[in-house]
């Protein structure tokens, strides 16, 4: 069954590459023909490539593709390949001498899972483009493939993470899709405020992120996973957007985020969403986008540890 994911959203595909051994891999959002685009970076730790760009006041006003990618920092080298990769084509901003593909990039911090001497790079950026198209699959893999949630105890309480993506059609034929890649310190919820995937009890039992703060845990109990968790995603929309309403589409999104994972917008995650705007139909107005934005990204959230599966020792909702 084809589910309504981003590539629902006209000008947008999806590449999705990982290695099964390492745990680590990349997810490629593409529009080579050009996205106008914005981006909110919220979490206390974030890996990013090229955001500042994004900025209403500067010069460039569209991106050809946005990475999401494992292999913390180190995963950022990915984003050469999908450069290259748009380069061999003829995609990018022209600048007289050649066209520069624009390539957003974010990253997540899975080397705690896996192998932490291997991190996605430029062959495997190459490789996702090669392997874009309109099917999304979700849960283990691409950049979730070492997707973890519920880390206040370290991987002792953790629960797989993974990618997921949903969409949804207006009335008036724009759409607004979303996909996001699951890496975070907090638990993911239900649209009841129920645990899906978080922070586990010795029985197994979801005795939930919030619940173990407000108990008084010690900061040694998750001094190892400071720095180690980002929830990473794209929103799009086949409206006709500016920068600014990019930008403000992807801090609307956010609320989706918060919505979907507590705490979110931690000192330890990177929580980092990106918006594109391909700009075939008319918009509607902003609010309007901006509200759907956070729901189907809400969505996606939700998606990705319900399709995820166990590795490493590390359960998967399904498994409870």
């Amino acid at each position: 069954m084809i589910i309504p994911a981003i590539t629902a959203v006209q000008g947008v595909l999806v590449g999705q590459v990982a290695d099964q051994d390492a745990l680590t891999g990349v997810t490629v959002v593409l529009t080579p023909n050009g996205a106008t685009a914005g981006v909110d970076v919220r979490g206390g730790a974030p890996g990013t490539r090229e955001t500042d760009l994004l900025n209403p006041v500067n010069l460039v006003q569209q991106v050809h593709a946005v990475v999401l990618t494992g292999g913390s920092a180190f995963g950022l080298a990915a984003a050469t390949g999908v450069v290259s990769w748009l380069h061999e084509r003829g995609y990018g901003f022209d600048v007289g001498l050649t066209k520069v593909p624009i390539v957003p990039a974010a990253v997540i911090f899975d080397l705690g899972i896996g192998r932490s001497d291997v991190w996605p790079d430029a062959t495997m950026g190459y490789a996702a483009c090669m392997a874009a198209e309109a099917a999304v699959a979700e849960g283990s893999v691409g950049a979730g493939i070492g997707a973890t949630v519920g880390k206040v105890g370290g991987m002792a309480t953790a629960m797989r993470g993974g990618v997921g993506s949903w969409s949804e059609t207006l009335a008036d034929g724009v759409t607004v899709g979303a996909l996001a890649v699951v890496n975070a310190f907090g638990d993911v919820v239900d649209d009841h405020g129920r645990i899906i995937a978080g922070a586990r009890a010795p029985d197994q039992s979801l005795i939930g992120t919030s619940a173990l703060l407000r108990s008084g845990l010690s900061r040694r109990s998750f001094a190892d996973t400071t720095g180690q968790n980002t929830t990473i995603a794209v929103v799009a929309t086949d409206a006709r957007l500016d920068k600014a309403a990019a930008t403000r589409l992807a801090m609307m999104a956010q609320d989706g985020l918060a919505r979907a994972i507590r705490p979110a917008h931690s000192p330890f995650d990177g929580d980092t969403v990106f918006a594109l705007a391909t700009g075939v139909y008319e918009a509607p107005p902003l609010v309007t986008l901006g509200a759907v934005a956070a729901d189907v990204l809400a969505t996606a959230i939700m998606r990705a540890v319900q399709a995820a599966t166990a590795a490493a020792g590390v359960p998967a909702a399904r498994d409870l």
